[in-house]
């Protein structure tokens, strides 16, 4: 029993790069039935190639259309094209290593009215499409079953043995295999000739497209130029209009200009006669006019002036007047101030009352009414004379005393505040030792030493 060869449907889409996307025909069916989309080909026309593919991997034919997306990426439900009867009614072309192929395209259409919706693969050394298709079926990414090339096995009761007498006619059998040979090669020839008319009908078409978009081109250029000329004439003619109506209107003024430039001399020769009359007259009159006022100003001036002077006068001697006042008050205010300050303080010590004020370390202090006045100017003072010290080591234990911490600046410009043991005593107290920690205690005497 023979088993009839197996043939794949597939689909290939090209870019410019070349080959972009391939899937087996029933995807291809499902796209046109709007189950699936492809969003990277939304809104543009995609070239596309449907194959027919042996089990051996071999392009038995090729049809070559487009295809419009819309802008979900969903194909043009109004697409339809018959592939299949396309491909079996073609025309032959090019061998891709089976057999020349049957191949349908723009220039090579057996339907007139599909010809519109199919494009001719370009058959260029540099950039072929046929071969594209046929690398990429071999790569055989589409998984497809591929059938082994295996040499047929033939059964010994197949096998038939040549009479002898046809055992020497091996020239008879060249004969016919050289003319098998001249026919296969004159098929190729022929094949190969098919095949370069279609590229050359290829160019030629491509030709005749760049040909017409060139004279498109040139067409839009020489309409634009043309344009462009009448434009410029358009412009000259009414430039040179607006140059003779200047050159008419600046013959005018240039005249008028002259008229008036001679009336103009005649009226500045006569104002000029008459104005120097004039000009004397009215200058001799301000001067006169000039000097009454300057004489009357200047007596208004010297009478202010002595008046202000005598003004001036009495105030100074009424301030000198009031400032021996002022001072003959203080000093009996200061008198009796004192007087009735000593007297009071006087009878508050016959009547037993002592004043007593309390300070760190001196404790309370008995201040004698003749030393009142001293106290009140330094109390500080006061204490540490009671104390045996001195006011700044008295001032400086009183903060030790009520914050017991070392006072040595840090490099930051925070001070140290570790605290120290509390001097209850001034005159135990010692400046740097007291009051500093044992570390800055230390580096004070090293630079001390040093």
């Amino acid at each position: 029993m023979q088993i009839k060869p197996q043939t794949v449907e597939a689909v290939l889409f090209f870019n410019d790069a070349g080959i972009c996307k391939e899937m087996l025909y029933p995807e291809f069916e499902a796209l046109l039935d709007g189950m699936v989309s492809m969003p990277e080909f939304a809104d543009q026309q995609m070239r596309v190639a449907y194959v027919l593919v042996s089990s051996r991997l071999q392009i038995r034919a090729a049809v070559f259309f487009y295809l419009d997306f819309n802008e979900d990426g969903s194909a043009d439900d109004g697409w339809n094209i018959p592939l299949r009867s396309l491909a079996e009614r073609t025309g032959r072309g090019p061998d891709l290593g089976a057999g020349p192929i049957r191949l349908a395209c723009r220039s090579q259409c057996p339907v007139s009215w599909h010809q519109m919706h199919l494009w001719d693969p370009e058959l260029s050394p540099e950039r072929n499409h046929l071969f594209m298709l046929r690398d990429r079926i071999r790569r055989n990414q589409l998984g497809l079953l591929v059938e082994e090339d295996l040499p047929p096995v033939v059964s010994p009761e197949h096998l038939q043995v040549v009479a002898e007498e046809t055992w020497y006619a091996k020239d008879a059998a060249k004969a016919r295999r050289d003319e098998k040979l001249e026919q296969e090669q004159r098929f190729k020839a022929a094949q190969l000739i098919k095949q370069q008319r279609l590229r050359i009908t290829n160019l030629e078409r491509q030709r005749e497209i760049e040909l017409s978009k060139l004279r498109e081109i040139a067409a839009r250029q020489q309409a634009r130029l043309e344009e462009e000329n009448a434009q410029l004439r358009r412009e000259l003619l009414e430039q040179e209009q607006t140059i003779t109506r200047l050159r008419a209107e600046l013959a005018a003024q240039v005249e008028d200009f002259q008229s008036k430039r001679e009336e103009m001399s005649r009226q500045l020769r006569e104002l000029e006669h008459n104005s120097r009359v004039e000009a004397e007259a009215a200058l001799a009159q301000f001067d006169r006019e000039t000097k009454i006022q300057v004489a009357a100003a200047v007596a208004e001036y010297q009478e202010q002036i002595s008046i202000r002077d005598v003004e001036l006068a009495y105030r100074n001697d009424l301030d000198h007047q009031l400032q021996e006042e002022i001072e003959e008050l203080r000093k009996q205010c200061q008198t009796l101030t004192e007087n009735s300050g000593e007297r009071v303080l006087r009878r508050l010590a016959e009547l037993g009352v002592q004043f007593v004020a309390y300070h760190p370390g001196a404790g309370h202090l008995t201040v004698a009414p003749q030393d009142l006045a001293r106290y009140q100017q330094d109390p500080q003072g006061y204490a540490a004379a009671k104390c045996g010290v001195s006011d700044e080591q008295y001032r400086q234990w009183v903060q030790h005393y009520q914050q017991p911490s070392c006072v040595v600046a840090l490099p930051s410009g925070e001070r140290c505040d570790m605290p120290l043991d509390k001097v209850d005593s001034p005159n135990r107290f010692v400046i740097g030792v007291s009051n500093c920690c044992a570390r800055h205690r230390s580096q004070d005497r090293l630079r001390t030493g040093s």
